[in-house]
């Protein structure tokens, strides 16, 4: 349950559907996490509308029946904002926003507006603005329907059509300009990278709202910033970290979410160099969540999408401090038994036991089995630093790595 502050919220509305691709688990489930976005981004969300549909409707999305109903609720209501879960067509959005007559955003708008929230660096914010202004290009016809009412008439033939050409190549320079500052900030930040040696990189990864910062926190003893909210984290954050007179360099990056948004996964791929160039990667998992299988999905698309799929991988399941099992209707004869059933020392015995050493049990809240998990993270780096640096293991197993 989303905890609402005494603030001014902005009344919002969630829209989504159930096809034979998404079933209504999964349709609650992404509606849970869309309703969880709309609260970071300070929406309070006071209703859901589902509609079972074979494939979305290319003209609103949703039948007009159940558009209707979406309608009366927003007026009665005095609702301000419609919220989609699938990313709609400027088309969609056109005429979804003259029934509604409310601002009507999809998740992936959604989604940018709290990384333009969120960013803090100069870096981050251009990196958003870019993801904004190819979210915008295609939708711009949809700001000059006032003009295409103009029809006819002396002095009314293509006006719309010339602003919107003028407003196209206006955007298209923008991207152009902010796609130079991204590529020079880019060779800024490789040469501090370079800059840093051959110390042995590790990084943290994840889907959002894990609890990867506050482990970073705990591990480097730093503060990071940490909240219960999704994205966080946007500005990657590096700590040299000392593990047994072992230094390493930790990154914390910004947290993965399913359905992310194309232009979001281009735009932060140069941010994402951490995780492409980091010696070791530590997956950090909400084992507390009923989807978190999922989640371990969405992370490892992504990481195959930015090329670091292979990199040697530790396993850390987080939050082992709020996991509570779903106990089994014992009155109930036909109950089945599904992993929502299961306890964590069985959930171990399931794929994870596959894992063997590489997956971990934390609570990086309440430091549960942190020393292990130290453990194991040094038992890893060291390995990579003997293979880097090999001439001072074997002739000074007691060398002291900080000197280096």
């Amino acid at each position: 349950m989303i905890e609402k502050k005494d603030i001014a919220l902005e009344k919002a509305v969630l829209i989504g559907i159930i096809t034979k691709d998404q079933d209504e688990a999964q349709s609650k489930e992404y509606l849970d996490e869309l309703e969880f976005l709309t609260y970071t981004a300070g929406g309070d969300v006071l209703a859901r509308f589902t509609q079972k549909m074979d494939m979305p409707n290319p003209k609103t999305f949703i039948g007009s029946g159940k558009m209707e109903d979406v309608r009366q609720f927003i007026e009665e209501n005095e609702v301000g904002t419609a919220i989609f879960d699938d990313e709609l067509s400027a088309a969609q959005e056109r005429n979804i926003s003259k029934i509604l007559n409310v601002k009507v955003l999809d998740r992936t708008n959604l989604i940018l507006d709290i990384f333009a929230q969120r960013a803090q660096t100069s870096y981050a914010r251009t990196q958003v603005e870019l993801a904004q202004c190819e979210y915008l290009l295609p939708r711009l016809r949809g700001m000059w329907t006032h003009l295409e009412r103009q029809k006819g008439g002396i002095g009314m033939r293509g006006p719309g059509e010339t602003e919107i050409e003028t407003d196209r190549r206006i955007v298209r320079d923008k991207i152009a300009l902010l796609k130079a500052k991204i590529k020079t900030i880019d060779k800024q930040m490789a040469v501090q990278r370079g800059n840093r040696g051959k110390m042995v990189r590790v990084a943290l990864v994840g889907y959002t709202n894990v609890g990867k910062s506050t482990l970073m926190n705990v591990i480097s003893k730093s503060e990071v910033f940490a909240e219960n909210k999704l994205f966080a984290t946007l500005d990657t954050t590096v700590r040299k970290v000392v593990i047994q007179n072992l230094p390493f360099l930790l990154s914390d990056t910004v947290g993965f979410i399913r359905k992310l948004p194309t232009q979001l996964v281009d735009s932060f791929k140069s941010t994402l160099d951490e995780v492409r160039e980091a010696d070791l990667l530590l997956h950090v998992v909400d084992i507390s969540h009923p989807n978190f299988e999922e989640h371990i999905d969405s992370v490892n698309k992504i990481l195959g999408e930015i090329d670091s799929s292979d990199k040697p991988t530790i396993m850390v399941f987080n939050k082992i401090d709020a996991y509570k099992s779903e106990p089994l209707d014992e009155d109930d004869i036909d109950a089945e038994r599904t992993k929502a059933n299961y306890s964590l020392e069985e959930w171990k015995n399931t794929w994870m036991s596959k894992i063997g050493n590489n997956a971990l049990f934390i609570s990086a809240v309440n430091k549960s089995n942190l020393e292990d998990f130290k453990k194991r993270v040094y038992d890893e780096v060291r390995e990579i630093h003997i293979t880097r640096f090999p001439y001072n293991h074997f002739l000074y197993p007691d060398y002291n790595y900080e000197d280096m």
